[in-house]
């Protein structure tokens, strides 16, 4: 029986390795498809805006591979309290990754919808928020491979830097608006990938609240997000 049981543990802990390598994958690969996403932004290059969207669907080839992966390791393992809630977590993680890559092609589809002759300087704050936001993701997804409830509440605290700049960009262009009527459709584009990215944020967020009830069975109190209770009000 001892053997079964090792055997049991072992390919238990293979499926999980198996998973997070997958979700890791699919990170990567959102991460990648945001960068570009801008970067096709800033440059104005439809192809590469066109790659993002293309390479999408790969992103979501690997949300079904997970999930067969997770929901056979349910059936043949049977996975109890810690171990079920990661491969649980891992569920929901795969679906929270794909939403990321979806926003990505979406600013991606936006860069042939505008004028790439532009009068608003709004790209280098989207740009520097962009940052922020794979920053975010990057260390949500390390926090789950590294079961790191620690890192996973420090991302919920930063993603308040990527509220900050989302309301900011948003005051900008609406006053832009306000006063260059004819600006209204730049603007309004920019504000679109603004409030996308600021879903990213949301996004990397969500995967660490999860990370942070794997590692401690708990959820976050508000306190702990970094709110006051006037934010929480």
């Amino acid at each position: 029986m001892a053997v079964v049981n090792d055997h049991t543990v072992k390919a238990f802990d293979d499926d999980l390795n198996r998973m997070r390598g997958l979700i890791s994958e699919m990170g990567g690969r959102a991460e990648q498809a945001l960068l570009q996403a801008m970067q096709a932004l800033t440059s104005g290059d439809l192809e590469l805006a066109a790659t993002v969207v293309k390479g999408d669907k790969k992103i979501d080839a690997l949300e079904t591979e997970v999930e067969r992966l997770a929901i056979q390791t349910i059936a043949l393992r049977a996975p109890m309290a810690d171990d079920l809630r990661e491969v649980i977590a891992a569920l929901k993680i795969v679906s929270v990754v794909e939403r990321i890559g979806d926003y990505a092609k979406n600013i991606a589809k936006r860069v042939a919808l505008m004028d790439q002759t532009r009068s608003i300087d709004a790209i280098p704050l989207l740009n520097s928020m962009s940052h922020l936001v794979v920053d975010l993701i990057r260390d949500a997804l390390n926090s789950f491979a590294a079961r790191d409830a620690d890192l996973a509440r420090e991302v919920t605290v930063r993603d308040k830097a990527v509220d900050d700049f989302y309301n900011s960009i948003f005051r900008t262009l609406v006053t832009f608006m306000m006063e260059n009527p004819r600006y209204i459709t730049e603007s309004a584009h920019l504000l679109f990938i603004a409030k996308n990215l600021e879903r990213m944020g949301d996004h990397a967020t969500n995967i660490a609240e999860m990370v942070y009830y794997v590692v401690n069975g708990e959820h976050l109190d508000e306190r702990e997000r970094g709110l006051s209770p006037e934010d929480g009000a």
